[in-house]
């Protein structure tokens, strides 16, 4: 596990490349990790742009819930963030963002199938969409961990997507990744649907995929 400044730094470099990349916009969506006994979480309504590695809100996971450290409030989203990672020991980063079609899936209320074998990387046959609650809710929490209930990722009900790995990289290439899922599936519904792949034919796939995809570099 990274040192607490080693994952402050990467949190804000996380930030930035999703912005850049469009993945997300400005201060609406936030990343949390894992570090020892507490959670790191981007602050509350403070652009990637802003962001610097001391701005980065420091919250225990046990004991203490809701209690922080540092010059700025947690993001307004830090529940789901906290709730996840005391619920999902596997998990130690989280993505939130209002990427563009996982959003718009989102606001439709679709699950997205498997439309394509990159969903294995997901853990299940498909990415839930998680029901509604308002922002900052532990109502919206509470939906958010059963929608990942055995899943890397899910999508959040007229509001966006979120994302779950084993460490920053894992979970920011998960969040490009169920992005483009939706990206496809929104235009097979254009051209009347496609082929759903099999559960069998995912658990084919998912046999090689817990190396699969982007690896952080060997120390």
């Amino acid at each position: 596990m990274p040192d607490e400044q080693t994952l402050r730094e990467e949190i804000v470099a996380r930030a930035r490349d999703m912005d850049a990349s469009g993945l997300n916009r400005g201060s609406s969506g936030n990343i949390s990790a894992r570090c020892g006994p507490a959670m790191l979480v981007t602050p509350s309504g403070v652009p990637p742009a802003r962001l610097e590695p001391v701005m980065i809100a420091k919250m225990p996971l046990e004991g203490g819930y809701g209690a922080w450290d540092g010059p700025l409030k947690p993001s307004t989203e830090w529940r789901f963030h906290l709730d996840l990672l005391r619920a999902r020991p596997d998990l130690n980063a989280l993505v939130h963002t209002h990427a563009p079609f996982s959003t718009i899936l989102a606001i439709a209320r679709k699950p997205i199938p498997a439309v394509h074998y990159m969903m294995a990387a997901f853990g299940g046959p498909e990415i839930r969409c998680s029901g509604y609650a308002c922002y900052g809710t532990a109502e919206l929490s509470d939906e958010v961990v059963r929608a990942m209930e055995g899943r890397m990722g899910c999508l959040m009900a007229n509001h966006g997507m979120i994302v779950g790995g084993g460490n920053l990289t894992r979970a920011t290439w998960l969040a490009h990744e169920l992005e483009a899922l939706a990206h496809q599936y929104f235009h097979v519904l254009q051209i009347g649907g496609g082929h759903i792949l099999s559960e069998a034919e995912l658990a084919q796939t998912a046999k090689g995929f817990a190396s699969y995809g982007v690896q952080d570099p060997k120390a």
